[in-house]
């Protein structure tokens, strides 16, 4: 288990940070891993006849080996088969597999997986901007969250003829992309071994995967016939899977662990990444910002690696100096969703004249790409109520309450909103708009309210330097 390191956003004028468990399930929100896994899956998705856009990719934090398609064109990766995974092949391979599912039309049964934390844990990479999926039409059944708690997260187990399917499916869809079809096979022979356990004892993945040796050898036939078992990857493709391995390592694992793999005597750029993250997460903010300065001096050119010099300066208390580092980040990759956010919250933290006034402006621009980023509307809920538009300010608390599906406290602050706001204007409409949806004698939120008015509600803590947005906490009620 990792240690407790992990930050929370919640979903008032603040949001972010106590320590939880790495055990704690959430969906993971990084630009750069994002980048890299959709640049591997969308060519996959094309050759199987799938529109990219319409197929969603969602990373969760969770150290078992698992991979599964949920509530339609959804595709969900846990951290713990990416990290185990030991090239990018084996990744595609699972990708593609998966991918089948969608583009073979497979009927799927639910099953309840587990219970995962007892409230709704956002896991804080890079920027720390993460969203639940309670609430958010586009997650799909990644989790489901509530006052209280994440719902079980949901996986499928497919019979036998749907995996020959996908498997041979898989093999086809790298074929046409001349790429490795050997990922696949040494992914299934590396955990063969799970074939004989319980199956209260496998992975996730091979619970809802199950393998056979028949099927093994199935896949191996098939990967050899295409002639491109042992395609290598790209120099680009492997050090993508070097980075993201590592910055996952670094923020997900045990400092033990981080020394162990990256020891300081190996100055690759993954090493100097997952010790640089790692630094961080122990505090020492020295030894963090000297491994991040010697990976810009190599690349300059890199907006990650401005990225997290920000987060380190900005956590380790000094805003001020951190909108340098978003702001040059933003200049590398124009329009990034998560930096934007990321430069926004510096801005807001630092408060020279002009902050507020940028810090809208990028937080606008993010929330046209992603309009039910909760991070999102809680940061402009600040920088509007910095301008003094508290109306206004109430109506983005609402917004970011209602993305992460806590309809109790979004209906509350719409309210609040529409007291003030002039009738008529778009932004009057809109929290009206959130009142309907939410309405507590609407029968489909009955059982909701009831929820909430059992079980502990959120508020919100502002104070302490280790907790600068604030605190998903209980307050007993």
């Amino acid at each position: 288990m990792a240690r407790y390191f992990l930050r929370l956003a919640a979903s008032a004028m603040a949001a972010v940070a106590f320590a939880v468990t790495a055990s704690a399930q959430g969906l993971i929100r990084d630009a750069e891993i994002e980048e890299t896994l959709r640049e591997w899956t969308d060519p996959i998705l094309t050759v199987a006849g799938l529109k990219p856009a319409d197929v969603g990719f969602y990373i969760i934090n969770d150290p078992s080996l698992n991979a599964f398609v949920a509530n339609g064109q959804n595709i969900h990766l846990h951290t713990g088969l990416i990290i185990a995974a030991e090239s990018p092949a084996q990744i595609k391979g699972v990708i593609a597999h998966e991918t089948c599912h969608i583009a073979c039309g497979h009927s799927v049964s639910r099953q309840r997986a587990a219970e995962v934390a007892s409230r709704p844990a956002l896991i804080s990479i890079g920027l720390g901007i993460l969203a639940i999926a309670a609430g958010e039409g586009g997650a799909g059944a990644a989790l489901i969250g509530s006052s209280q708690q994440f719902a079980a997260l949901n996986f499928f187990v497919h019979t036998r003829s749907e995996e020959s399917m996908a498997d041979a499916a898989a093999v086809e869809y790298l074929s046409q992309l001349h790429e490795s079809t050997g990922g696949i096979v040494e992914f299934f022979e590396k955990f063969r071994y799970q074939e004989v356990l319980s199956n209260a004892r496998r992975y996730p993945y091979f619970r809802s995967h199950p393998l056979a040796s028949d099927r093994i050898r199935a896949v191996r036939d098939m990967a050899e016939k295409s002639g491109l078992m042992n395609e290598p990857p790209t120099p680009r493709e492997q050090l993508q899977y070097e980075m993201m391995r590592a910055k996952l390592i670094g923020f997900l694992d045990t400092a033990n662990k981080v020394r162990n793999e990256y020891p300081a005597s190996n100055v690759s750029p993954s090493a100097r990444y997952a010790r640089s993250i790692a630094a961080l997460q122990a505090s020492d903010i020295d030894v963090a910002l000297k491994e991040v300065d010697l990976l810009l001096a190599e690349q300059p050119d890199n907006p990650y690696f401005h990225e997290l010099k920000g987060q380190i300066l900005f956590e380790s208390g000094r805003t001020a100096e951190s909108v340098a580092p978003h702001k040059r980040s933003l200049e590398l990759k124009p329009g990034q969703p998560l930096l934007l956010i990321n430069y926004a919250r510096s801005l807001n933290a630092r408060d020279e004249p002009g902050d507020v006034e940028a810090a809208e402006s990028a937080l606008r621009d993010a929330l046209i790409a992603e309009p039910e980023n909760a991070f999102a509307w809680a940061q402009l809920a600040i920088t509007l109520e910095k301008q003094g538009r508290r109306a206004e300010a109430q109506l983005a608390t609402a917004e970011s309450a209602y993305s992460i599906g806590d309809i109790v406290r979004a209906n509350l602050f719409a309210h609040r909103a529409v007291d003030q706001l002039e009738r008529g204007t778009p932004t009057y409409r809109r929290a009206d708009d959130i009142l309907l949806i939410t309405d507590p004698s609407n029968p489909d939120n009955r059982d909701f309210y009831n929820r909430a008015n059992r079980g502990p509600r959120f508020s919100v803590q502002t104070s302490g330097r280790e907790m600068p947005f604030g605190n998903f906490t209980t307050d007993g009620r």
